[in-house]
């Protein structure tokens, strides 16, 4: 009887180790030269208008949406130059406006799989005096789910580079969904 759970063991040991093995060798090269990233994010907790991702809050009448998505393409193994276009609107009581965001970004996978980010974002806001800007730091996680598919869940300060601007240094949390081919 022994024997027998040994050798089960052994086999089970055996073929989780060679799953994964597979798994690894299928999920490999996301990061290579040439390849291109398409990602789109949830941020939670983006400073208004700075937002390439989707967001909808409404809170007591006070509605804001944004869609967006970034493009990337990976330069050297690991470096994907990114950027990113948003179109949002506020609306309110006292406030109807539309925001177009950018993003321009350099995102490094640190043993292709620890993804941090550096970029530029801002915005321009329909009939604001001062427009908003911001160098954002970036750090997480990717889950390479195939071949094409990777989820990055991760958390980002913005520091604010307009000292006139309401929103300033903020944390926000996100999940990113990005296709790799």
């Amino acid at each position: 009887m022994k024997k027998i759970i040994v050798t089960l063991g052994a086999l089970l040991v055996f073929g989780f180790v060679n799953a994964q093995d597979k798994l690894k060798a299928k999920t490999e090269g996301q990061t290579e030269v040439g390849k291109w990233l398409i990602e789109v994010n949830t941020d939670f907790g983006t400073p208004m208008g700075s937002n390439t991702g989707f967001s909808y809050s409404d809170t007591d009448g006070d509605t804001i949406l944004n869609l967006g998505a970034e493009a990337g393409y990976f330069v050297i193994k690991d470096l994907a130059l990114k950027v990113g276009l948003g179109y949002g609107s506020m609306k309110s009581d006292l406030l109807d406006t539309n925001i177009f965001s950018y993003r321009v970004a350099a995102k490094y996978y640190v043993l292709s799989q620890i993804p941090v980010q550096v970029d530029y974002s801002g915005a321009t806001i329909k009939d604001f005096d001062e427009n908003p800007s911001y160098l954002g730091l970036q750090a997480g996680y990717a889950w390479f789910l195939g071949t094409n598919v990777s989820i990055e869940p991760g958390v980002k300060y913005n520091l604010s580079l307009n000292d006139k601007y309401t929103d300033k240094n903020t944390i926000q949390f996100n999940i990113g969904f990005a296709l790799h081919f």
